[in-house]
């Protein structure tokens, strides 16, 4: 676990990014740089956007995965990583 705190920490050392959340299965935040009612209401959508991109790419291949979602905004980049217990989403501001 200190290995998965490391590499977050040196994520969120990166001056573009603003924030963090690792949320579970379920969609409920359990680490966050985030205030608990910003966190969850992230968490939650964007486990409903990573589950519909999951059944997508298994629908056009049973034999791929999603392992990454990145979504860009003119004034933000979200980049989630799905686990099979976890999400791990990061925001960074756009430098353009």
């Amino acid at each position: 676990m200190a290995e998965v705190e490391e590499a977050l920490q040196r994520v969120e050392a990166h001056p573009s990014v603003f924030g963090t959340i690792v949320a579970n299965a379920e969609g409920v935040p359990v680490r966050s740089t985030f205030e608990n009612s910003k966190a969850a209401k992230y968490a939650g959508l964007l486990r409903h956007l990573t589950l519909m991109a999951t059944s997508t790419v298994r629908d056009i291949d049973p034999q791929n995965d999603l392992t990454v979602l990145r979504i860009g905004t003119k004034n933000q980049e979200i980049m989630i990583a799905p686990e099979s217990d976890s999400l791990v989403i990061v925001l960074q501001r756009c430098d353009g």
